[in-house]
This record gives structure tokens, sequence and C-alpha cells, in this order.
């Protein structure tokens, strides 16, 4: 039997093991800008069981930032649309929607988590999840031309190491890039397609150096990227004294 040469560009890379990507399964949360980008570039990577959450339904502000929706989703869940469009680009890959809050699903089977959030308390409630069940989380985020990307083990510092007050002070509010839209205390950001492409696609190289096994890879710290002057840098991170997840653990 001739072998599939899909995948063929992807191993010419030494570390990269498909049969690692195709076994693992990954969860992401969020399906607006950033998600879209993510559930694209992990399918078209060979990740072939993913599970994507959203309890949001699609606006026509979202059709000029989001690949994987159409002028016909609006209205329509963004987790079950994205479950239908990306599973167009891979026939291998099985989509699972969750068209609920992340906090209502059972997080301990997957073998990543992808954090694509507009809200800091739903980040912290899957890098609390992730500490609790040992698995890796890439977190990423997005404001006009500036995003981050941070790779939390479980044994390293966590998310809420690198909070300060001011992240803690907007815990509970939602960051909305639909203008108009009603939610508490409401913050509408900017949004670029360069911007979530970038993010999106840093996030994903880092989860498939943590599935091959080539986690030393990794970038040890918070990225910032700055698309104005095209320029990354890289925080280092280390645990907080006070951190709830780190007993025992802190450093000065």
């Amino acid at each position: 039997m001739p072998k599939d040469e899909r995948f063929d560009r992807m191993e010419r890379t030494e570390w990269i093991d498909m049969s690692r990507i195709h076994g693992t399964q990954v969860f992401v949360a969020g399906a607006g800008a950033l998600g879209n980008e993510v559930v694209k570039n992990l399918v078209l990577a060979g990740f072939r069981d993913i599970t994507v959450a959203d309890p949001d339904t699609v606006e026509r502000s979202n059709l000029s930032r989001c690949v994987l929706f159409r002028e016909e989703s609006v209205g329509r869940n963004k987790a079950e649309v994205i479950a239908e469009t990306a599973a167009e680009l891979y026939s291998g890959c099985r989509i699972t929607p969750i068209p609920d809050l992340i906090q209502r699903t059972d997080l301990s089977r997957f073998g990543v988590l992808i954090g694509c959030l507009d809200s800091i308390s739903a980040r912290l409630h899957l890098n609390a999840h992730a500490r609790f069940f040992g698995i890796p989380y890439v977190d990423g985020a997005t404001d006009g031309f500036r995003g981050k990307m941070q790779t939390v083990f479980p044994k390293g510092p966590c998310l809420e190491c690198g909070m300060n007050t001011t992240h803690l002070d907007a815990l509970h509010r939602t960051f909305s890039c639909i203008p108009g839209e009603t939610v508490k205390d409401p913050v509408i950001l900017s949004s670029g397609i360069t911007t979530t492409a970038v993010i999106a696609a840093m996030c994903v190289r880092e989860v498939l150096k943590i599935v091959c096994g080539r986690a030393d890879l990794c970038v040890p710290g918070v990225s910032y990227y700055d698309g104005i002057s095209g320029r990354t840098e890289v925080l280092e991170t280390g645990f907080r004294k006070g951190c709830p997840h780190h007993e025992g653990e802190m450093s000065e």
C-alpha cells in the first residue's frame, strides 16, 4: 500500500512524530478569532481528535476575522460551526463541539489544553484544572496588533503566577470583540487578523513540541508579540509567593 504523503513535509522535521499527533486528544477553549486559527492549524497539522468549547453564537462582525465561519453561520453556535467547517480540511479528523461553558466540561481526558479566551476567570479555570490533572496548557491572547502566548507545565510556574493586581481587578470582566454586545462590564477590544494568525501559530507550534516529546524546545516564559515593530520578547516567569497552586514550591 503506498504511503500517505499528506504529512510528508511535516515528517521531514526530524522530531515530528505523526503517530503521537494523530493519537493526542486536544481541547480548545474558545471559538472566536484565535480559536478559529488554532483549530485550523491543528487540523492541518494532523491532529485527529479535537474538542472545541464555546457557548457563544456567530455574529456578522466575526466573519472578517474567523476563517472557519461563513455567512450562513450567523446566529449558530461557534463551536458547532467550527466542527463542521474544519472537518472539511481533513476527513480523518474528528472535531467534537461543546456549545457550553468550559466550567461544565470534564478536562481530565485530554493530552493538551489550549486557551483562546476573552475572560480572565475562564483562563484561570483552565489553568487550575491543567495543574490539578497534570496536563500541559498553552494560553494565547490578542489585542489589536499585540498578542501573547504562554506554555504552562504541571510542575512549572502557572498562569496565575504571572498575574498582578490589574489582572485580578479584571477577573470577572468579559472582553468582547463585538461592538454593542451586552456583557457585564463590557470591554470591546480591537482585533487584527494578522495578530491572531501569528499567536495561533505560536500556540500550535508549542503543542507540537509537547506532543512529540520535545518539551525541552518550548519557550520558557511568556512570549509578547508586537505586530507594529515586528518584535517578540520573552519574559521568563517564576513561582509567585502566595499562588494557591504552588504551596511549598515558591521561590523568591
